[in-house]
């Protein structure tokens, strides 16, 4: 890789702006914020997240991610043209753990594995006695499996192997555009997330003598380059300032993946103030200069800060589940959204006033995906408390109030890692544009939710890291007290919070001990999930 020459010192203006590209699963934007975080303008290109020739399979041509990300670039500048010349600096935040295979001339073999993809494998490399027997003593047999039958390196190397034997490079999606933008492949330290030898605690690739590397069919050779957030990646090149309107020659700066963007535009950089994500997975952050691992053996993954780390929580399913709920149970709604022309998701509020909090008794567990230690690998989803009194309003209130319970069952847990309680609450993602969704949080919680003061919270930490980067900030600190401003706060109601903390605690942090017997004879008989 040539390194980019960061650009000599110049007067700093306030007309200076910041391109962020957001590539996300259901859309990729491209935003321009200024100085104070304020969003000064926006396009975006909705994209079919990923097309499934089996099921189970989640994939979309890398080439369609890219042309997409161009159109929204030059849509941004015939919209406003005005503004190209007064770009100063960009950044590229990225969907997490989108996987694409590229051969020798760099380019893609296959199409991208998207994270939604379930594929696994029983044929995966064996491990040498000595440490199939160290793994069992620390009780990590069924972590190891998940990672190595989940792990695409390895089932792309059984299922494919002449597309894996042509595989010369083995990227995550970032990489794969930072290739497209500036002809360098490399990638962001705090884009990677997933299933490939990665060193959380040191923020590199794995040593030589890490296990993953005997357990996974990947090779060091395979892997690209990586630069801390905030670093510059490279230029963009001729070739992509002719199909996106970049000005040729701007530094593209690391940022990293989405979730790591929003937790910085939030101002979650200490680990007393945490950061829900109300999107297609749910999550809840805290951040660190110290390691610390949000579960035994979960790594916590590197922030949007150099040298940073992000313990994180997640619910798998998430506000997939209020997907889900449109597709199953609002049909009502759907069709009266679309004689209005709006999204049928902003009539589920009048299902929320319809139904009281705690849902007259309708508890709902949202582990409608297992994840690998939180709650447990046998999970199932499970909805308690069902009466002839039951609608699908109080179904619909169940769902909201039961990710919010799940997310604070993980903040309970990321405050006993951390040693510190949570003391503020920010809140983004698709869900925090509900007025009731965010005091349903505050109450669930029992501590003020608050917005920030954008909806592209992503967007905004990928241009803090291009502001830093390019000099306007001394450092993630000084760009988020400029950048990052309080949107309205929800704070907690007294007569529900008593009411949800006593469902919460007496209720469904039991749910799980008392169902999960019966989650693994369900998984026994039927076979599902498989594991």
């Amino acid at each position: 890789m040539t390194e980019p020459h960061l650009p000599q010192a110049k007067s700093k203006s306030a007309q200076d702006l910041f391109l962020a590209i957001d590539q996300g699963t259901q859309s990729v934007r491209a935003m321009l914020f200024d100085a104070e975080g304020r969003l000064v303008a926006k396009s975006q290109q909705v994209i079919t997240p990923y097309f499934a020739s089996h099921p189970n399979w989640a994939e979309q041509h890398a080439d369609y991610f890219w042309t997409h990300l161009a159109k929204a670039c030059q849509q941004l500048w015939d919209q406003h043209p005005e503004l190209r010349a007064r770009v100063v600096a960009a950044a590229l935040t990225c969907q997490r753990a989108t996987m694409v295979c590229l051969d020798e001339q760099r380019q893609p073999l296959r199409p991208a594995t998207i994270w939604l993809d379930s594929r696994r494998t029983d044929q995966y490399p064996a491990l040498p006695w000595w440490q199939r027997l160290a793994v069992k003593v620390v009780g990590l047999q069924h972590m190891m499996y998940q990672l190595q039958s989940k792990a695409e390196c390895n089932w792309l190397a059984a299922d494919f192997p002449e597309v894996w034997a042509k595989t010369r490079h083995f990227v995550q999606l970032s990489c794969y555009l930072t290739l497209k933008l500036t002809d360098e492949l490399i990638d962001a330290v705090p884009s990677q997330v997933g299933y490939v030898p990665f060193d959380h605690k040191q923020q590199d690739w794995a040593g030589t003598g890490d296990i993953k590397w005997r357990a996974l069919r990947v090779r060091r050779e395979q892997l690209p380059p990586l630069v801390q957030a905030s670093q510059p990646l490279g230029r963009i090149s001729a070739a992509a300032a002719q199909e996106t309107g970049i000005p040729e020659g701007l530094i593209l700066y690391a940022a990293g993946a989405d979730k790591a963007c929003e937790v910085l535009a939030c101002g979650a950089i200490t680990p007393d103030v945490a950061c829900i994500s109300y999107g297609t997975t749910a999550t809840i952050n805290t951040s660190n200069r110290r390691y610390v691992e949000p579960m035994a053996f979960l790594p916590a993954y590197p922030a949007a800060i150099p040298h940073h780390y992000n313990s994180e929580i997640i619910v798998q399913r998430g506000y997939w589940m209020v997907n889900w709920f449109k597709r199953e149970f609002a049909s009502h709604e759907v069709l009266r959204a679309e004689q209005q022309g709006i999204a049928a998701e902003l009539l589920f509020d009048e299902l929320l006033l319809q139904s009281p909090p705690g849902a007259m008794g309708l508890i709902l567990q949202p582990f409608w995906n297992p994840g690998v230690k939180f709650p447990g690998p046998e999970a199932k989803g499970a909805v308690i408390g069902f009466g002839d009194v039951h609608t699908r309003a109080h179904l619909y209130r169940a769902i909201i109030e039961g990710l919010a319970y799940a997310l604070r069952q993980g903040k309970d847990s990321l405050e006993a890692r951390n040693g510190q309680p949570v003391t503020r609450l920010k809140v983004a993602g698709g869900g925090s544009q509900s007025d009731l969704i965010m005091q349903i949080t505050a109450n669930i919680f029992g501590i003020p939710a608050e917005r920030i003061h954008t909806y592209e919270a992503s967007g905004l930490g990928a241009a803090m890291n291009a502001a830093v980067g390019a000099g306007y900030f001394k450092d993630h600190a000084s760009a988020v007290a400029a950048m990052s401003h309080p949107g309205q706060v929800f704070e907690p109601e007294t007569q529900h919070v008593q009411l949800y903390d006593r469902l919460y605690r007496e209720v469904y942090t039991r749910m799980y001990g008392r169902l999960s017997g019966l989650y693994r004879s369900i998984r026994q008989i039927t076979h599902y999930p498989k594991f």
